[in-house]
């Protein structure tokens, strides 16, 4: 019995700490719920507070923007309305500029109106004149033949037969003078002759001394140099004076020219050209420029280091350039310069050994081909141009003198004029040294270059692709398309006429005209 009743006790109390904890746990979570409800509010009402604070901030910044884009607008309208308003200013100058140039017109045209009314009553008054003229050259005419019993024809007859008779006699005269100056003449005209058949056959000597090779990595360098339907490679000739060929040989671009100072500027120019990558008309204009002027410089450096290397001072800066010159400049196949330097150097140790003035005698060797590289074309032999220039920048009398009688066209007066003569012949006597066709191909390009810058408004010619091409460039304001087609006409006769020459010569008349103006 106490069992049962113990089973009974223990029922009853796991019965009542079952309802215990059902009951704490109950409350348990009663109050957790709370809590999370609590909290969940909390929550809520932050994030409405954050939604709340954000919502101002965006519309804050929203107006902000809007301000600004409104100035900027506001700044943009008031520039649009200054723009119109100076275009308005422009226009209404340009409208009074018009209208001032409108009433010149019109008062030009009634001053033409007026010459043109005064040129016709003028007309009619010479018209009156000439046939009055007429009517008493017929009277004059017929007393004349009343007079001298003989038509004017009969006269005309007698005289021409008189005429005739006197020209058959000044004609046998003139005849025999021809035949004697040609006999006189014949030796040297058969020279001449040789001369001109030997300078025929010189071609691939001239090839030589006229033709610069420029390498470049690849070929599709040359289609660049060549430019959209060949603008720059004509710039470039046209800038330069040199005839740029581009064939098929690989990596390699060939520059023709009979001068050496227009073939160094082409080479500098394409290097860099090719260089910089940019190869276009205005671009080739502005390097072919640079490289002249670093062109002359250069002169004047080799011309001034010449002088310093031979010990020779106190010398005028333009004959310092002149000396710069003789080293793009051969004379008969032999460089200027360096002949030059080898007569300074002779003529110093022969005055030496014979007692004279070595360093006049250096000074007089140096300078004595001066004349050869003039900055114009004078009409004067290479030594008496020389001396000129020496006595213009101040050399003693003995150089002058030597300098101009070094080709005997001068009469010596002191012993150094002798010493160069002699010098300069061992200079360019020594086996190898010169090549007279070079020389005469050289002149024959230079003659070619001198005949159209005769021609009135011919700014530069050049001769190109080794004598077989001539182009000449007018100045645009001067000569008009007619008048440059009559020149090129004109200059095939007299080139025809006065030169002699291997196949056939092109003549190309360039008119250009340029507008330049600047934005700002």
């Amino acid at each position: 019995m106490e069992i049962i009743f113990g089973i009974i006790g223990l029922l009853l109390g796991v019965g009542a700490g079952i309802a215990l904890a059902h009951t704490l746990l109950k409350n348990s979570i009663t109050k957790n719920a709370n809590a999370i409800e609590e909290k969940a509010k909390e929550t809520l009402k932050k994030a409405e507070e954050d939604g709340e604070r954000l919502k101002k901030d965006k519309l804050l910044q929203a107006k902000e923007k809007f301000l600004q884009l409104k100035s900027e607008h506001e700044k943009m309208v008031n520039e649009k309305n200054q723009q119109i308003a100076n275009a308005e200013n422009r226009i209404k100058q340009k409208e009074g500029t018009l209208n001032q140039k409108t009433e010149e017109l019109n008062r030009k045209n009634a001053e033409i109106n007026t010459m043109k009314e005064n040129l016709t009553k003028q007309l009619e008054v010479n018209k009156q004149k000439a046939a009055e003229l007429d009517k008493k050259t017929a009277e004059q005419k017929t007393k004349l033949e009343s007079i001298a019993e003989l038509t004017s024809q009969q006269a005309k007859e007698q005289l021409i037969e008189l005429m005739k008779d006197e020209a058959k006699a000044e004609a046998m005269v003139y005849v025999k003078d021809i035949m004697d100056e040609a006999e006189a003449n014949a030796n040297a005209e058969a020279k001449k002759l040789v001369i001109k058949a030997i300078q025929r056959t010189g071609v691939e000597v001239a090839m030589e001394n006229t033709v610069s090779v420029f390498n470049i990595e690849n070929d599709e360098i040359k289609g660049r140099i060549i430019g959209r339907e060949g603008r720059n490679i004509r710039t470039l000739e046209n800038l330069t004076g040199v005839d740029v060929i581009i064939d098929d040989s690989p990596d390699a671009i060939l520059l023709s020219s009979f001068d050496p100072v227009r073939r160094e500027v082409a080479r500098l120019s394409l290097q860099k050209l090719v260089s910089d990558g940019r190869i276009h008309p205005a671009r080739i204009e502005e390097v072919v420029a640079k490289t002249k002027r670093q062109i002359e410089q250069e002169i004047a450096e080799i011309g001034k280091r010449t002088c310093i290397d031979l010990g020779v001072h106190n010398m005028h800066h333009d004959l310092m350039r002149l000396i710069g010159k003789m080293r793009y400049r051969s004379s008969y196949g032999q460089n200027l310069l360096q002949h030059s330097k080898e007569v300074a150097n002779l003529c110093a140790t022969m005055a030496a050994e014979l007692g004279l003035n070595a360093k006049l005698a250096k000074r007089a060797g140096l300078l004595h081909d001066i004349g050869k590289v003039p900055d114009n074309e004078p009409e004067l032999p290479h030594a008496l141009y020389g001396a000129q220039l020496a006595e213009q920048y101040k050399e003693r009398p003995e150089i002058v003198n030597a300098i101009g009688a070094h080709h005997d066209e001068m009469e010596m007066d002191n012993l150094i004029a002798p010493l160069v003569q002699v010098c300069d012949a061992i200079s360019g006597a020594r086996p190898g040294a010169r090549r007279e066709v070079v020389e005469a191909y050289m002149k024959r390009l230079n003659d070619l270059e001198n005949i159209a810058l005769t021609y009135p408004g011919v700014v530069k010619t050049y001769a190109i692709q080794a004598g077989r091409e001539l182009r000449v460039i007018v100045g645009a304001e001067k000569v008009s398309d007619e008048q440059a087609a009559q020149i090129s006409f004109d200059l095939s006769k007299k080139i025809q006429n006065e030169m002699t020459y291997p196949g056939q010569i092109k003549i190309t008349v360039i008119r250009e005209i340029r507008s330049i103006n600047f934005a700002r």
